[in-house]
């Protein structure tokens, strides 16, 4: 499974890139941002509680499952005020 993982906003500054491909047999967005985690180093940025998702542009739960060709988004939550 090929798939496009984008990152939004702190976590675009933190990792210092903006998206990248990533293979792998995921069944969920929760896999998928473990495998990432597992990096170590900057990547803990991806473990935090209150991270927020996307599939295909679409808001998500980290329970979202996964298809070849999907794009992922993490982005940290949005305050408003």
């Amino acid at each position: 499974m090929k798939l496009k993982v984008v990152f939004f906003a702190r976590y675009r500054e933190v990792l210092g890139l903006d998206s990248e491909a990533v293979e792998g047999g995921f069944v969920s967005i929760e896999q998928l941002r473990a495998h990432l985690t597992q990096r170590g180093g900057a990547w803990q940025v991806l473990a935090e509680p209150n991270l927020m998702c996307a599939r295909n542009e679409e808001l998500c739960k980290l329970a979202e499952p996964l298809a070849d060709g999907d794009e992922v988004a993490f982005f940290p939550p949005v305050t408003g005020g």
